[in-house]
């Protein structure tokens, strides 16, 4: 152990932590805006420098290993001043529009400037006027605002290994580019939006579509209709100053009609159907000798990441639309038939924890009602700016219930929004269904958690078969070499983009910490512990739209509208 003092508080640390680690075991906390818990150590904003005993020169908190009887000051007349002029320079070339920025109010630059009251600006201020990436439906650039904290770059290459980012030209003329083109679309990025949790402020941020909701909302002759992905609601809270988890679903549904949605349903509802059709055809697979590993089909910067970079292992997706998609097929199909409203003056909304799901309802094969299946995608966040929009007072709604028909689910649909949650849904029905046993105990434990690969093993009736399941396309990345090479053990594979699975999606509340998004799973887990039914196949509404409407998983009605096929993307770029 190393003792040392900061701030006149006397610690022993281990060997080699760093000043700024050091602190935080002390309770003190140290400003930066390069430095990120979760990613290697920088050391460019400068932000973070402190005074050190016996040292002329400030080093940066984040790298600056302790030593024995090392005294630090980390508020020092010296030091403020010196955190004061960087942040004055970082200004200098920062656009000065936060009233209107994406991340006014949430902004790591902008909460620093106003705790080191810097009132005016000695440098006067450099814009370069560069223009704005508007070319994918998910995200936009607005490269002005970059700071060069590199921390969008190194969540792209080394958490997702998608390399979409990187940093061209030098001094005062570098930039951080689309690595392959000069937009966005033109590069590998796959809209997964971690790089949005990644940016200290708003340089790059989610494509909003609040304006054609609320013009939707306006119009008399549309009818509204949304579904909420599970993921939502425990996160929503932190949007409009609730704990994790704490908002009532029958409050939310309240809110959204409180709004001038016209329809609140789940998408949890179809999250059991997925269970039913990709069950169903992992069973498949394997009594006919299909492709396995079959890997799972929900998580659309997941399957970009697919069609980009393994398109030579396309076959082993499943064929199953997200829950999202099926639901937009059967919600201007089935459910407006139910309602005997015209699919035509449906506009239909997902909320979503997402930002590739933005890019998904767009795709050209997600039209299999006749129409665009999803008409638009709000993330969390944005859910969460048009509750404050409306001035809506949370604490005085009284609850609402879904709209019939597509409203029920089980508690396998609720664990959809963690990493395992699928899988671990179709081990619930899979076993029954092959076994015609009752699983007593539904908790498949092995497969929950946040570490980044995880593996078991079923019997199913003598047959063992293996899983796994990966979250962040790094560790998938590692599942599908081993996929290419042929050397794979597993029959299914549950891949989820981004870290946490959609707890941690690139459209909820921005967070750095990891201790969030293992919150949101713990409200998940808590949720499905108290449902009344915990397997996709005893939802008694999913026992009426196969017995009303598509007669059995897998049969032609299921393949018209909640089914597809994907693309191989990968010659693009390679």
């Amino acid at each position: 152990m190393t003792n040392l003092t900061i701030d006149g508080i006397k610690i022993s640390v281990p060997e080699n932590t760093t000043i700024m680690k050091a602190a935080e075991m002390a309770g003190i906390n140290i400003p930066t805006l390069c430095y990120h818990p979760d990613q290697v150590v920088k050391a460019n904003c400068r932000v973070c420098v402190c005074e050190v005993e016996g040292d002329k020169l400030l080093p940066a908190a984040c790298s600056q290993s302790v030593h024995e009887g090392m005294i630090v000051s980390t508020s020092s007349p010296k030091v403020i001043e010196a955190r004061k002029t960087v942040l004055e320079l970082i200004l200098a070339n920062h656009p000065q529009d936060c009233l209107t920025c994406i991340r006014n109010e949430n902004c790591e630059l902008q909460s620093l400037a106003a705790e080191y009251m810097i009132r005016d600006n000695p440098f006067g201020n450099r814009i370069r006027g560069l223009k704005k990436d508007l070319s994918t439906p998910s995200l936009f650039r607005d490269p002005d605002k970059c700071i060069l904290c590199n921390r969008c770059i190194e969540v792209c290459s080394v958490t997702q290994t998608v390399n979409a980012l990187g940093v061209e030209k030098r001094g005062n003329e570098a930039l951080v580019v689309p690595s392959m083109g000069k937009d966005l679309s033109e590069s590998p990025c796959i809209m997964c939006g971690q790089c949005i949790h990644a940016c200290p402020v708003g340089a790059i941020g989610e494509v909003e579509d609040i304006d054609k909701l609320l013009a939707a909302i306006a119009d008399p002759e549309t009818i509204v209709v949304t579904q909420i992905a599970p993921a939502v609601r425990l996160a929503l809270g932190e949007e409009i100053g609730m704990p994790t988890g704490a908002l009532p679903m029958e409050v939310f549904v309240a809110g959204l009609k409180h709004i001038g949605f016209d329809h609140v349903l789940h998408t949890n509802f179809t999250a059991d159907l997925t269970i039913m059709e990709e069950g169903n055809e992992l069973l498949s697979r394997l009594t006919t000798g299909g492709t396995v590993p079959m890997f799972t089909s929900c998580s659309p910067g997941w399957i970009n990441f697919c069609e980009t970079f393994y398109p030579d292992l396309l076959d082993n997706l499943s064929s199953c639309k997200s829950p999202q998609q099926m639901f937009g097929a059967l919600v201007k199909t089935y459910w407006a038939e139910r309602m005997n409203i015209p699919a035509k003056k449906i506009f239909s909304v997902s909320i979503m924890p997402c930002v590739a799901k933005k890019y998904e309802c767009a795709r050209p094969e997600m039209n299999s009602s006749g129409y665009q299946d999803v008409d638009i995608v709000l993330t969390t966040r944005e859910i969460g700016r048009l509750f404050r929009l409306s001035g809506i007072d949370f604490s005085r709604l009284a609850p609402a219930e879904f709209s019939p028909w597509m409203g029920e689910y089980s508690g396998a649909a609720v664990i959809f929004g963690a990493t395992g949650g699928v899988m671990e849904a179709a081990l619930r029905t899979v076993y029954e269904v092959v076994t015609e046993e009752t699983l007593e105990d539904v908790n498949f434990t092995a497969v929950r958690g946040f570490e980044g690969i995880k593996e078991a093993e079923v019997d199913l009736k003598g047959t063992k078969v293996k899983v796994a399941i990966a979250h962040g396309l790094g560790n998938a990345r590692k599942l599908m070499d081993q996929a290419r090479a042929g050397e794979s053990p597993y029959h299914f594979i549950e891949i989820m983009a981004c870290p946490g699975g959609c707890v941690g999606g690139g459209g909820q509340p921005i967070t750095k910490a990891n201790k969030k998004r293992l919150e949101r799973l713990d409200a998940i887990y808590i949720e499905d512990e108290c449902m009344p039914i915990r397997k996709s196949h005893e939802n008694e509404e999913i026992k009426a739209i196969y017995a009303d409407f598509l007669k059995e998983p897998l049969g032609h009605k299921s393949h018209e509208l909640l089914h597809t096929h994907y693309r191989d993307k990968g010659q693009k770029f390679y």
